[in-house]
C-alpha cells in the first residue's frame, strides 16, 4: 500500500452542473409558441366580415361641408340602441349581438359611413351590415327637414367568400415569434454560468519534485 508523499488526500470534485446552450431556450419558446398559435388558428371558428356603405347628401339648403360633418356624426350614432333596435328586426339577431359585431368607420375627406359586421356565418355578416345601414338611413332621413342632410345607400354588403380572420399559418407564425421573444427574455434573466475560479475548488498542492526543485533554487 503506497502513501501519498504530500500527506494530503486529493479532494473529490463535485459533480458539475449541466447548463443548456443559449439557443435552447429560444428554440424551445419558438417551437412551443408556434404549436400553440397554430392550434389556436385551427380550433377557432373562422370569422367573416361584410361592409355596407351609406353616403350623406346635402339638400339645396345645405352644403358639402355640412354633409361631411353629419357623416361623422352618423358614424358615431350608428351603433347606438336607437338604431340597433330597429336593425335587429331585419337582421334577426338580438341587439347585444349587433352591438358586439358591428363597427363603423368614417372618412375625413368624404361624407361616407362604412358599416361592417363580423360573424362566423358569412350570410349573417352581410345581413347585419345591411340591417344597420338601412336603420341608420331611415333615422337620418326622418330628421332631414331639420338637418338638411340625408343618407342614401351607396353600396350594399354582399356575402363574403373568404374569412377575414387570420389563417392557422399566420397565427402559428405570430405564436412562434412571441415564443421566441419570451425565450430570449428568459435567457437574459437566467442565472449566469459560474466561472471556474468561482467554483470554490481547493488550491492544488505541488508534488515533491516541484517542491524540491523550488527549494534547490533558493
Amino acid at each position: 500500500m503506497t502513501e501519498n508523499p504530500t500527506g494530503h488526500h486529493r479532494p473529490t470534485r463535485p459533480p458539475s452542473r449541466r447548463w443548456l446552450p443559449p439557443w435552447a431556450l429560444i428554440a424551445a419558446g419558438t417551437l412551443a409558441g408556434g404549436l400553440l398559435g397554430g392550434a389556436y388558428g385551427v380550433l377557432k371558428p373562422p370569422q367573416y366580415t361584410a361592409t355596407s356603405y351609406v353616403v350623406a347628401v346635402p339638400t339645396a339648403q345645405s352644403d358639402p361641408a355640412s354633409a361631411l360633418g353629419f357623416a361623422q356624426a352618423y358614424g358615431r350614432v350608428a351603433t347606438q340602441i336607437a338604431v340597433l333596435g330597429d336593425a335587429q328586426v331585419w337582421a334577426g339577431v338580438p341587439v347585444n349581438t349587433l352591438k358586439d359585431s358591428v363597427q363603423t368607420a368614417t372618412s375625413p375627406d368624404a361624407p361616407m359611413v362604412a358599416v361592417s359586421a363580423t360573424s362566423t356565418r358569412a350570410d349573417l355578416a352581410a345581413d347585419m351590415a345591411n340591417a344597420v345601414a338601412r336603420s341608420l338611413t331611415q333615422h337620418a332621413n326622418a330628421d332631414k327637414a331639420q338637418t338638411h342632410v340625408g343618407l342614401i345607400q351607396f353600396s350594399r354588403a354582399v356575402k363574403p367568400t373568404a374569412p377575414s380572420s387570420a389563417s392557422p399559418v399566420v397565427t402559428g407564425l405570430v405564436g412562434a415569434s412571441a415564443g421566441g421573444l419570451l425565450g430570449g427574455l428568459a435567457l437574459l434573466v437566467r442565472p449566469r454560468r459560474p466561472r471556474e475560479e468561482d467554483t470554490g475548488r481547493p488550491a492544488s498542492v505541488p508534488g515533491p519534485a516541484v517542491a524540491a526543485d523550488a527549494h534547490g533554487r533558493l
